[in-house]
């Protein structure tokens, strides 16, 4: 196909209006300038308001401003173009506002611009900014598309989304024939579903010799791009960091005392600025929350407020930005502290931060494949992340970096790139979404980073055992319709077998509720008593996944009967719970039912309270979380899981903790490998009808123990009808192949 051969002005020969040399009379109430010689916006055809000249003025003082007409040059000219620039540069708001002037320029004939996020955060918060910036209405020209929510409609021309929804998209668009130009961001994060986009689209982009790809990535990944995608133009941002780095070196138990000194000899020093501080896992933003809060009413008020701000992981955090009209608003000077850790960097946008302290080390989740299970592993950072951390404090003005680690550290124990996610985490989604994709002819994908062997194996193994894949090892009936679920495969599994036991409006309740974030607020050691007693209302005898319905049952109940949303959020305040996680449910829950619909699922009628509905609710979470199973092995508490010799306690959250009723055989929905191997939200089940519910050749797989010869000796007393109905549905499993055989990926 030839190209369109079409000329952009270069910055300086760009025409401007500047409506601040206008008589105050000429603008109406909207701040339009009322003039002959208007400029017309070329995105929906009204005139520029004065704020889009303003907001044009911080543009141009961006580093990567003065790259505009070479990028565009590269666009018309290549397929593929990557933008090199640190944090702050500018390359997420303005290299995309550039594509969408260049689908303009051709009439939208190939499509929109779409650009990814790692973050749902940013997502939106981007899609805010450029909305702005170009003078338009988020939702119409502008949107974004994040888990569970879409700001979008069919004339949107820009979209901002993050990278899992992208990809969600291929499933029913492989070739993602609605955009024309498609924008990778924050690639460094290594998020196994930009991983995933960067193999996939090299395939789409054969097929669409007209679609252009822009790949924004920090400097230090530069090189194993450049080798990934061949000989592509390179457009890099430079960009100066004023920063002093002072290295302080810390034993690792001393680091949290150093942090602290820290924090009190800056606001004590009378320097202005915010503090961010690194932490390594959620457990210190939590121990340093408190203390922080704790020290500083024994501040002098004449130094300023400290206002603490905890940013947790990526699931449970907000996103930190300015906030400079109330702090010019305030009698008293406010210092932020933001406490955050890894996931953090992406999120800070704030241009206030001076200071920022680093403690060098985070604790990651890295997935055992042979335990299933996450192990949470401390260890250094990465160079990459240091220097991201670094321009956090922005290019406008100087700040000062502590580092807690000696620059031997640095050099020595530092790796140069972060890990990338598909090497370190569950591959079973991300194997069930190639699979479906493959259909499409796309199941060759040529990773950045080739995944494991045994994690491919394992996810491949569990997909097995979850009924997705058929005979060929590709997918099932099930497995299609499992696929169409934006959630983990067991869950979707469990969502699949409440149809069959008719408990489905209770199924979806749990599987919102698993999968926005803890509907329990985190609260300081002195509140955690009255908590519990508050909790205490909610709990289900039967376990934590129906103590989860009637906390999702009394909010839905509270929302009907209250007159505003202020009496809702003083309800869950006051039983300490998360307002915005429960309202996440709400909305995951309405998705959830939609699918449903959509693809004509039997939807039951509510029955939750019977002893028929309670049994129908563990036989379906145990069609999808058979593989999570442990028992009591000594009465007082020491779970040992069925598929391994980790043994393991209940949260001391879980209603069984809270009634000191521990039961022997349990279901579990997370677990972790660390100082606390807690396994989190559990419901009892019987060894019973965990033999009339597993797969035989899973049980036949799992290693010996005593566990398992107790359920052995269970199967053993099952009736012969039970037995043989197992033995009819094992032969149609074609036991003449194994499941390494049926396993191979395509």
């Amino acid at each position: 196909m030839e190209e369109v051969a079409l000329e952009y002005p270069s910055p300086s020969s760009e025409k401007r209006y500047f409506p601040e040399s206008l008589d105050s009379s000429d603008r109406d109430e909207e701040g339009i300038v009322a003039c002959e010689d208007l400029e017309l916006n070329p995105f929906d055809g009204l005139p520029y308001s004065s704020r889009y000249y303003k907001l044009l003025k911080e543009r141009e003082d961006l580093p990567i401003w003065t790259e505009k007409y070479s990028f565009m040059e590269n666009l018309l000219q290549n397929q593929i173009v990557i933008v090199s620039g640190d944090a702050k540069c500018g390359k997420s708001s303005q290299v995309p506002q550039w594509c969408a002037e260049y689908c303009l320029s051709i009439h939208y004939q190939h499509g929109g611009v779409v650009c990814t996020q790692a973050h749902k955060q940013t997502a939106v918060q981007l899609a805010l900014r450029v909305a702005d910036e170009m003078d338009v209405n988020i939702g119409h020209e502008v949107g974004y598309m994040i888990p569970f929510e879409n700001c979008c409609t069919n004339e949107t021309i820009l979209r901002y989304c993050t990278d899992d929804m992208l990809q969600r998209e291929m499933m029913s668009n492989p070739f993602l024939g609605s955009y024309g130009v498609i924008i990778l961001d924050d690639i460094h994060e290594r998020s196994i579903a930009t991983d995933v986009l960067l193999g996939l689209l090299k395939d789409v982009l054969l097929t669409r010799p007209e679609l252009k790809l822009i790949i924004n990535s920090s400097p230090h990944l530069i090189s194993k791009l450049s080798s990934y995608y061949g000989n592509v133009p390179l457009i890099e941002v430079k960009n100066k960091h004023p920063v002093e780095v002072v290295y302080l070196s810390a034993a690792q138990k001393d680091s949290f005392d150093s942090i602290l000194r820290l924090i009190f000899e800056i606001h004590h020093s009378g320097e202005n600025g915010d503090i961010v501080v690194f932490l390594a896992s959620e457990q210190d933003i939590e121990k340093a929350y408190e203390i922080v809060c704790q020290e500083g009413f024994n501040l002098n008020p004449d130094l300023g407020e400290l206002v603490v701000v905890p940013l947790y992981p990526k699931e449970k955090c907000t996103l930190f930005k300015p906030n400079d009209e109330t702090k010019k608003s305030c009698q008293i000077y406010q210092r932020r502290v933001v406490l955050t850790t890894s996931s953090g960097e992406s999120l800070i946008w704030s241009n206030t931060v001076k200071f920022v302290i680093d403690v060098g080390v985070e604790r990651r989740k890295v997935y055992n494949p042979r335990i299933r299970a996450n192990s949470l592993v401390t260890q250094p950072i990465s160079k990459s992340q240091a220097e991201i951390r670094k321009q956090i404090l922005g290019p406008s003005s100087s700040g000062k970096l502590f580092c807690l680690y000696s620059e031997e550290f640095a050099s020595k124990d530092m790796k140069p790139l972060k890990p990338a996610e598909m090497q370190e985490a569950n591959l079973t989604s991300m194997v069930l979404f190639m699979k479906r994709i493959d259909i499409a002819g796309l199941g060759h994908c040529d990773f950045m980073n080739r995944p494991a062997p045994e994690s491919l194996m394992q996810a491949l193994e569990d997909l097995d055992y979850l009924a997705a894949l058929d005979n060929d090892g590709n997918l099932s009936e099930f497995g299609i319709i499992m696929s169409e679920f934006p959630l983990d495969p067991q869950l979707s599994k469990s969502i699949l077998a409440s149809c069959e036991f008719d408990c489905v409006d209770e199924m979806l309740t749990i599987a919102a509720m698993v999968t926005a974030p803890s509907c329990f607020s985190h609260l300081p050691h002195v509140a955690e008593e009255a908590a519990l007693t508050c909790w205490k209302t909610f709990l289900h005898p039967e376990g934590d996944h129906f103590t989860l319905i009637n906390i999702y049952k009394a909010y839905q109940d509270t929302t009907l009967n209250s007159t505003s949303e202020h009496c809702v959020e003083k309800w869950c305040h006051d039983h300490f719970l998360n307002c915005s996680a429960l309202r996440m449910a709400d909305v995951i829950r309405a998705e959830l039912v939609e699918i449903i619909k959509r693809i004509e699922l039997p939807y039951a009628e509510p029955a939750f309270g019977s002893k028929e509905n309670t049994l129908n609710i563990k036989k379906a979470l145990l069609s999808g979380y058979f593989m999570q199973i442990a028992r009591d092995v000594d009465g007082s508490g020491n779970y040992l899981m069925l598929t391994h010799k980790q043994v393991a306690q209940l949260h001391p959250r879980s209603s069984y903790s809270v009634t000191k009723k521990m039961p022997e055989w349990v279901l579990f929905h997370k677990f972790s490998i660390s100082e606390n191997n807690y396994i989190r939200i559990t419901s009892e089940i019987s060894p019973e009808l965990f033999m009339q519910l597993v797969p035989q050749y899973y049980f036949s797989n799992l290693p010996p123990s005593e566990s398992k010869d107790i359920l052995q000796q269970v199967m053993d007393h099952l009736s012969p009808i039970s037995t043989m109905n197992k033995e009819q549905k094992m032969s149609e499993k074609c036991p003449e192949t194994t499941a390494e055989q049926r396993c191979i990926l395509q």
